[in-house]
C-alpha cells in the first residue's frame, strides 16, 4: 500500500493530529476542576522556584509546569509543620484557591500539555522509523484518542510528563544501539537522566535498558538479521560502557537536580525521621538497601525517603476491581483495568499484533522488542508494586504498546487493502467513542463494559473519577435553582466545593471526617462517585451510602457525580460523623464530651464494628475499662463476621486491647486506630 511521503503531505497530516490533540486539552483544562492531585503538585513546583525544597516527588515536572506562574508574584501561604504528604495537601489548596485559581490552573495545565504534544510528535517519528510512514500515522491517530492518555493529559500532575521522559529514553537508547554514535549516547544519557528526575518509577528504565542490552548480544542476529555480525565480545564490551556511562551521567543529573546537596538546609523536617521511615516499608531486602543508600549518601536524602515513603504508602491503599473491594493490592488490577478502559480499537489492534507476531505477519524484530520489553517491564512492576489507585500509573505501557500493533496493523494494510479499511475504520470508531466521553476522558470506558456511564460498577479512584466535575456541578445546581443540598464529595480536602460558589452541606467522607452529618437527610444528594462505591470505607454494611447503589439517580454528572432526591435514612454516616468529632474532642482532652457523642453514635448503628470500637476507646478514656471490653469485644465480633478482611487493622487492634485487659498508652496505635 502506497502513501505519499511528499514534505507538505505528511506536516500536514501531522499538524492536523497535533491540532486535534491541543484542541481536546485546551478544552478539558478550561472545562475541568482540579483534581485531587493538582493543587499538591502545584505547590510543590512553587516551593521548588521559591525556596529550593524538594518534598514528594523529583523536581523535573513540577518545576516544569510551575514555570508559567513564577510572574504571577503569588502571595504564599506559611509553610506548615505537617507529616510529609499533607504539608502540599493543605497548602496546595492555599496556595491555588487564595489567589486567581483558574489563571494559576490554566497556566499550569497548559505548561503539562506540552509534554503530550512532545509525545506524539515523538511516537509518530518512531513508529515511522521503525515501521514505516503510514505506521506512523496510525500510531499518532491512536494516541490523539486515547482515552487515558487524554484523561490525564493538561492536567498539573507528573503522569503524562513521566510517559514522555520514560518513552523519549527508550527511544533513544533504541537508535543508539541501532547506529552507535557519542551524540547519540550522550543524547541517551541525558534523557534517562531526565526521566529520573520527573518521577521515581523512572528507575526502571535502568534494568529495561541492561535486559536490552542483554538480547542484543545473545540474540543479534534475530534483532537484526540484515546487519552484519559484530563480534559479540566487542558488541557486549561496547554496550557495557554504554550503560555506564548512561548510568554515571543520569545519576549526576539526579543529584544536579537537588543542587548537589544531600539534605535541603532549612527545609521542612522529616516527619517521622529518615531512619524510621525507611524501617517502615515492608520489604527487608528493601529496607537494607534504601538503608545503604543514606549511610552511604548514595543519592540525595529527599530522593531516598520519598522512596521509602511510596513503598510503605503502597501498602496502605485499599484496592477496587470488579466492584470489590480489597484491603491490599491485587495483581490483576491493572491487566483488568486494561480490558476496561482501554478503547475496543486499542484491544482488537493488540489482539491483531500478537496474532501478527505468532503467525509471522510481523517479525518479532529489534523494534518489536524494544517497544513490548519496556512495555512489560513497567506492567509486571506496577502488578507487583502495590499501588492500586488508577490507570495513570502505567500510562508509558499505553505509549509503548501503541506503536508495535500500529506496526503490525500496517504490515497487514500493505500485503491486503482491507486491513488499511479496517484499520482506518477502527480509527474513526475510537475517535468517536473517545470523544463521546469528553470532557471527562478519567472516566472513561470501553463499550464491552457500558462506557463511562458504568465506569464506577468496575473501578474507582482515578480510574474512574478523580474529582475534577465542580463546575459541571455548580452549571446543574445553578440552572435548577438548589441552594439548599447535600453532598459527599471526594476532593473536599485538597479542593472543596466552596472553592466553586457550592455551598451544599458535606457530608461524612472518610477524606472529611468531622463534618455534622445528620442519621436523615432530604435531597438532593450528591454523591461522587469514589464516595459511592466505598472505595475507601468498604463495600456493604461498610459503606455509608450503600443503599444509593440501588436507587437510580436523578442525574449523573460528568459520570462521576451521583444526584439523588427524596428522603434517606443514613445513620453510618451521622454515628461515623459522631465519631470523628469524638475523637476530636478527645484530642482536645474532653474525655466527657467525647464518650457522650460516640454513645450517640451508638444509638444511631450499633452494628457497626467501627462504632463499638470508638466507643470502647471513649470509656477507656474515662477510665470504665470494664465496660469498654465489654465494646471491643462486640466490635471484634461484628468485624470478624462483616467483611473481616477490610477490617483486619481493626481485628488487630481490638485482639490486643482485650489481650491486654487495658487501654494501651495515650497515643499508642490501638487508641486512634
Amino acid at each position: 500500500m502506497r502513501i505519499s511521503k511528499s514534505r507538505p503531505v505528511v506536516v500536514g497530516v501531522v499538524a492536523a493530529f497535533l491540532l486535534v490533540i491541543f484542541l481536546q486539552m485546551f478544552l478539558m483544562a478550561r472545562a475541568n476542576s482540579p483534581n485531587y492531585d493538582e493543587a499538591f503538585h502545584i505547590y510543590a513546583g512553587y516551593l521548588q522556584w521559591k525556596h529550593g525544597y524538594v518534598t514528594l516527588n523529583p523536581p523535573l515536572i513540577t518545576r516544569l509546569i510551575t514555570l508559567p506562574l513564577l510572574g504571577m508574584n503569588l502571595p504564599e501561604p506559611p509553610i506548615p509543620r505537617l507529616p510529609y504528604e499533607p504539608l502540599g495537601f493543605e497548602a496546595g489548596k492555599q496556595l491555588v484557591f487564595q489567589n486567581d485559581a483558574e489563571k494559576i490552573l490554566f497556566r499550569a495545565r497548559m505548561a503539562d500539555s506540552v509534554f503530550t504534544l512532545l509525545l506524539a510528535i515523538l511516537v509518530f517519528a518512531a513508529a515511522r522509523e521503525m515501521f514505516g510512514l503510514g505506521a506512523g500515522f496510525l500510531a499518532l491517530g491512536l494516541i490523539a484518542f486515547d482515552p487515558n492518555l487524554m484523561g490525564h493529559s493538561a492536567v498539573a500532575t507528573l503522569d503524562s510528563g513521566n510517559a514522555f521522559f520514560m518513552f523519549a529514553a527508550v527511544y533513544a537508547f533504541y537508535r543508539y544501539v541501532k547506529s552507535p554514535n557519542v551524540w547519540r549516547l550522550i543524547g541517551t544519557s541525558l534523557l534517562v537522566g531526565l526521566a529520573l528526575t520527573a518521577k521515581h518509577s523512572a528507575i526502571l528504565l535502568l534494568p529495561t535498558m541492561f535486559l536490552l542490552a542483554v538480547l542484543e548480544v545473545v540474540w543479534p542476529k534475530k534483532l537484526a538479521p540484515d546487519v552484519p555480525a559484530i563480534p559479540i565480545a566487542r558488541h557486549a564490551r561496547r554496550l557495557t560502557i554504554a550503560l555506564g556511562i548512561i548510568g554515571a551521567v543520569s545519576i549526576i543529573m539526579l543529584w544536579a537536580s537537588y543542587g548537589f546537596r544531600y539534605a535541603q538546609a532549612d527545609a521542612v523536617p522529616f516527619m517521622p525521621p529518615m531512619g524510621a521511615q525507611i524501617q517502615r516499608v515492608p520489604s527487608a531486602l528493601n529496607t537494607r538497601v534504601l538503608t545503604e543508600i543514606d549511610k552511604r549518601h548514595l543519592l540525595p536524602a529527599p530522593y531516598t525517603y520519598a522512596f521509602a515513603y511510596i513503598l510503605y504508602q503502597a501498602t496502605m491503599f485499599t484496592s477496587y476491581v470488579w466492584g470489590v473491594v480489597r484491603h491490599h493490592a491485587v495483581w490483576f488490577y491493572f491487566p483488568v483495568s486494561m480490558l476496561i478502559k482501554s478503547s475496543l480499537t486499542f484491544l482488537i489492534l493488540l489482539a491483531i499484533g500478537a496474532w501478527a507476531v505468532v503467525a509471522r505477519r510481523l517479525r518479532l524484530s529489534r523494534e518489536v522488542l524494544y517497544m513490548v520489553i519496556p512495555a512489560a517491564v513497567f506492567l509486571a512492576s506496577s502488578m507487583t508494586g502495590g499501588m492500586n489507585i488508577g490507570i495513570r500509573h502505567i500510562l508509558p505501557v499505553y505509549v509503548f504498546l501503541t506503536i508495535p500493533i500500529a506496526g503490525a496493523a500496517w504490515a497487514l494494510a500493505e500485503r491486503n487493502r482491507p486491513w488499511l479499511l479496517a484499520a482506518v475504520v477502527l480509527l474513526v470508531f475510537q475517535a468517536v467513542s473517545v470523544l463521546h466521553a469528553f470532557p471527562a476522558y478519567v472516566s472513561y470506558s470501553n463499550e464491552a463494559f457500558g462506557g463511562p456511564a458504568n465506569t464506577y460498577k468496575y473501578l474507582s479512584d482515578s480510574s474512574a473519577e478523580f474529582g475534577q466535575q465542580l463546575k459541571s456541578v455548580k452549571r446543574y445546581l445553578d440552572a435548577r435553582g438548589v441552594k439548599d443540598c447535600w453532598f459527599a464529595y471526594f476532593n473536599e480536602v485538597p479542593v472543596g466545593m466552596a472553592s466553586y460558589g457550592i455551598h451544599c452541606t458535606p457530608l461524612y467522607t472518610g477524606e472529611v471526617p468531622t463534618q455534622d452529618t445528620p442519621p436523615a437527610i432530604d435531597g438532593p444528594v450528591l454523591i461522587s462517585g469514589t464516595a459511592l462505591s466505598g472505595f475507601e470505607t468498604g463495600v456493604g454494611p461498610l459503606n455509608p451510602y450503600h443503599k444509593f447503589q440501588s436507587i437510580k439517580p436523578t442525574a449523573v454528572i460528568d459520570y462521576g457525580v451521583f444526584v439523588y432526591d427524596g428522603h434517606f435514612d443514613i445513620p453510618l454516616a451521622g454515628a461515623l460523623s459522631l465519631d470523628a468529632k469524638a475523637r476530636a474532642l478527645l484530642r482536645q482532652r474532653d474525655a466527657a464530651g467525647a464518650l457522650a457523642l460516640a454513645q450517640q453514635a451508638k444509638a444511631l448503628a450499633p452494628d457497626s464494628a467501627a462504632v463499638n470500637q470508638v466507643l470502647g476507646q471513649m470509656l477507656d478514656a474515662n477510665g470504665q475499662v470494664d465496660q469498654a471490653t465489654q465494646y471491643y469485644q462486640k466490635a471484634l465480633a461484628i468485624a470478624m463476621s462483616v467483611q473481616p478482611e477490610l477490617q483486619a487493622a481493626r481485628i488487630t487492634a481490638l485482639e490486643r486491647r482485650i489481650s491486654a485487659g487495658k487501654p494501651e498508652p495515650r497515643g499508642g496505635r490501638g487508641l486512634m486506630e
